[in-house]
């Protein structure tokens, strides 16, 4: 409740002198670029996603995170700051939202994956949020504030997010969020965007949107959908968190229509053979991001005369939606006997499950134990028999094989999707996890093996690095596992843990010269967080309570 409070009256100390400030001198430019750098910003970014995942509202979930992260990526470079480091995560919530803050970092609620028809409609979305990172409409927002509020007003996103859904009968739960949900509208009428915010983010983002080989219709149609939503909403509840963040109207809608027809009138239609059908695309032919080679000089890497063009690269659709929907819609369920519930709903519509809802009901039968383990391997079977390419299935099936008594079989399955997808991180994560299940020190041996290439590029992602403590404990490296359990907790949000777990290990008899130098680098880099922290009287819940 401490912490709670002290976020709320932050809030309402900080937003009056902005508001005051606002009202009385117009806004003639901007100096945005001067508050904070670029590492600044990331870092407060990254300090942001830390908490969120402290209040356990990510989705860390190495297949849906790379789709999504893939699918940025590809926009990002598109856009007007193709050089801007974007950072793409997925939330729980199945509510229909997605923001952008500091740092590039991108978040989108699993409700709006769940609520697209297609692939084109996430990534109009995510163009928008993108080209909100490029004009720092973000910072603008809060330019104003002193540099050493910032972390506070990013720090008391989480606290807000808890309190308005905190569960609970007492009428002490009820006051308290109701409190910080007062003082959470103050602090947002200073960010919010503006209607010129709107409409700049939806001319740049559609571009991107059309540079990146998607449809252009998919923005309007999406923003259509979610208006239609909330005009046959009774009483007028329940609307969508992306329509009270980025307000929708026919004036918007009509102007990204028109932005489609126009540029559509710009492009020639390509028609590509792929795997398993053909493929449509609008290209711009005049457009110099989509005809410039990559390089003007002669790559020596290619033959001579080969030019790659930035068009050739993969654009468009990845042919993933629909596995990714259903993934998330099995990780994303509030309890087991809804998400059955809801399988049950498809299984009535028209045509029966799609293979990629029966590849979602078989992922509910493994990760909620309806069903058991056995029979979700034999229905992931015969998908794999029907489309033997495809990573989502397989990996499936080989987490199936494993939890159902066939953990050669799952073994060798992985091994070879190894070799078929080198550097993977899903197929590495999976099967580091099926492998630390398993158990013994030849599992931990494995495991770490196969991770160990991929630490370095690592350092910010939690499921890594708790995998990888796992089988360097199996492995009887306890070191290492000590090392990787304290970069886990920190980026899990808990800093003060992780110093802990850091300064005993510190005191461990034979920690050679490199470690120990990498151990007292880590901890003069947490100390400061978790000094601020503590002067701020914001504690470690799980630290109190032992």
């Amino acid at each position: 409740m401490r912490p709670l409070l002290l976020s709320a009256a932050l809030t309402l100390a900080l937003a009056v002198p902005l508001a005051q400030a606002q009202d009385s001198l117009p806004d003639i430019g901007s100096s945005a670029g001067e508050l904070l750098t670029p590492a600044r910003q990331a870092e407060y970014g990254g300090m942001m996603l830390r908490e969120l995942r402290n209040y356990g509202y990510l989705l860390d979930d190495p297949l849906t995170a790379e789709w999504l992260q893939t699918m940025g990526t590809r926009l990002g470079s598109n856009s007007a700051q193709p050089r801007q480091q974007y950072t793409f995560f997925m939330m729980k919530d199945r509510q229909i939202n997605a923001f952008a803050t500091l740092g590039g970092y991108i978040g989108v609620n699993a409700g709006l994956v769940l609520t697209a028809e297609r692939e084109d409609e996430v990534a109009a979305v995510l163009s928008h949020e993108i080209a909100h990172v490029t004009q720092q409409h973000v910072l603008r927002g809060v330019e104003r504030a002193q540099r050493d509020q910032i972390p506070i007003l990013l720090g008391m996103l989480a606290a807000v997010i808890a309190s308005q859904q905190a569960g609970g009968n007492s009428a002490g739960n009820a006051t308290m969020a109701s409190i910080a949900s007062g003082m959470g509208l103050m602090q947002q009428r200073q960010i919010d965007y503006t209607r010129s915010n709107e409409s700049e983010a939806d001319r740049l983002g559609i571009r991107t949107l059309a540079r990146s080989g998607y449809d252009v219709d998919a923005m309007a149609g999406f923003f259509e959908r979610m208006s239609a939503s909330m005009r046959g909403n009774d009483g007028g509840y329940n609307v969508p968190d992306f329509l009270r963040t980025h307000p929708v109207n026919t004036t918007r809608i009509s102007e990204a229509k028109l932005r489609a027809e126009q540029m559509k009138k710009d492009t020639v239609v390509l028609t590509t053979e792929v795997p398993g059908g053909v493929r449509t695309e609008r290209v711009n032919p005049s457009d110099p991001g989509l005809t410039d080679p990559i390089t003007r000089r002669n790559n020596l890497l290619l033959p001579p005369g080969m030019q790659v063009s930035v068009g050739q690269l993969s654009r468009g659709s990845s042919g993933d939606f629909d596995w990714a929907r259903e993934r998330l819609r099995v990780l994303s369920a509030v309890t087991p006997s809804e998400l059955t519930r809801e399988y049950q709903g498809l299984a009535r519509q028209k045509g029966g499950l799609t293979p990629a809802q029966r590849y979602g009901q078989a992922l509910a039968q493994l990760t909620t134990g309806t069903g058991g383990a056995a029979g979700a391997a034999r229905a992931l079977a015969e998908l794999n028999d029907a489309d033997p390419g495809n990573l989502w299935v397989a990996l499936a099936l080989g987490e199936a094989e494993s939890r159902s008594g066939q953990a050669a079989k799952a073994n060798e399955r992985f091994e070879a999707l190894l070799r078929e997808h080198p550097g993977s991180r899903p197929v590495a994560l999976t099967f580091a996890q099926i492998l630390n299940e398993q158990g013994g020190q030849a599992a931990g041996q494995r495991a770490q093996a196969m991770l160990r290439p991929l630490l370095s590029q690592s350092g910010n992602d939690p499921v890594f690095q708790q995998r990888f403590a796992r089988a360097s404990e199996l492995a009887g490296d306890a070191h290492r596992a000590s090392e990787a359990y304290a970069e886990a907790a920190y980026l899990n949000g808990r800093p003060e843990q992780s110093l802990m777990q850091l300064q005993a290990l510190k005191r461990q008899p034979g920690l050679d010269y490199v470690t120990r130098a990498r151990v007292d680098a880590r901890i003069e880099t947490i100390t400061p967080t978790v000094l601020e922290m503590r002067r701020q009287g914001v504690n470690d819940p799980e630290l109190e309570r032992r």
